[in-house]
């Protein structure tokens, strides 16, 4: 008897928890404050547009914005002498052939990109452009005043996070930039420098959010971050080929697949404010895959592409409460 007594609460428990995370999960605003972001971008510029112009040059930004972007993505490190430069690389062999590093030359010093540059994100693919010079971050601060930003800090370097916020702060950038690292470490200095600019999931904090989505307790669970960014997975191993041995195996993708791309999982965290970024989307049926499993918004290295896109498939508009 008592062994039946105990199943029946336990399953009664079991099914009390069931009904309140479901429900939860479809009315998040119950329980958790929503977000109101300054902005609602459904087309980032990946590095300005690496597939159109050279990446991160003032070209790409220029050209990016000029064909109707929504915000611009760029990573950051620091020169020898201080100077915040975009870059997405810490060494520079891949981008101009010269095997040294950012921070071992002066901004001045900086070479030249490469006349032509492979996509990274659309294997066998090309980009060429007329300018090839790095640029300060400031400067894409001064010419692009009013256009979100998403920012990764490259390197676990205590002056670049100081110096980055600084510069937000400078230019009254804070309710329209994103910034981050795939390193909790780094986010945690991040936030401790400048708590009051969004940001985005590290690598860490997105396992532990597929975790909870798993078990059911994420509609309990309060969230920092205001933007998730994550794989496309149907890109990888086809126009985009990972340097991560794990990315590599079919299995590991699928999974990502499964667990990942969840429209219940991307609607729950649109409903509490937060913008889901999925990337890298270089072809028309990627970017159709992505907003159709629920995406806020998509980077892409086409930003023509993706505004033919929009154009040709409007979306509804924003939620009021962006």
């Amino acid at each position: 008897m008592d062994v039946l007594i105990g199943t029946l609460l336990l399953c009664s428990v079991v099914g009390v928890y069931v009904v309140c995370s479901l429900y939860l999960l479809h009315n998040p605003c119950l329980l958790h404050k929503r977000k109101k972001l300054k902005f609602h971008c459904r087309h980032i510029s990946h590095r300005g547009g690496s597939g159109e112009k050279i990446e991160n040059t003032m070209e790409a930004f220029t050209h990016a914005v000029d064909v109707c972007t929504e915000m611009l993505e760029m990573d950051c490190h620091l020169t020898l002498d201080g100077c915040v430069v975009v870059s997405h690389d810490k060494n520079l062999s891949r981008q101009s052939g010269c095997d040294k590093t950012i921070s071992s030359l002066r901004f001045q010093d900086l070479p030249l990109y490469k006349e032509r540059l492979e996509v990274t994100f659309y294997v066998g693919h090309y980009s060429t452009g007329k300018d090839r010079e790095f640029v300060l971050l400031e400067d894409v601060f001064k010419k692009f005043p009013n256009m979100p930003i998403l920012l990764e800090i490259k390197e676990n370097n205590d002056l670049l996070i100081k110096k980055v916020s600084c510069l937000v702060k400078q230019y009254g950038r804070e309710s329209i930039t994103v910034w981050g690292s795939e390193e909790s470490e780094v986010m945690a200095k991040c936030q401790k420098q400048n708590p009051s600019i969004p940001y985005f999931f590290t690598v860490r904090r997105t396992i532990l959010l597929l975790l909870l989505f798993c078990t059911g307790l994420l509609p309990f669970v309060p969230l920092g971050e205001s933007v998730l960014l994550f794989y496309l997975p149907q890109i990888i191993n086809r126009t985009y080929i990972p340097e991560e041995s794990y990315l590599k195996n079919r299995f590991v993708v699928y999974l990502l697949q499964k667990v990942a791309m969840r429209k219940s999982l991307l609607d729950h965290l649109t409903k509490r404010g937060l913008q889901v970024q999925l990337f890298v989307c270089n072809e028309e049926s990627d970017i159709e895959a992505a907003f159709a499993v629920g995406a806020t918004g998509v980077l892409t290295d086409y930003p023509t592409l993706l505004s033919d896109y929009l154009r040709k498939h409007p979306l509804p508009p924003p939620p009021a409460f962006y």
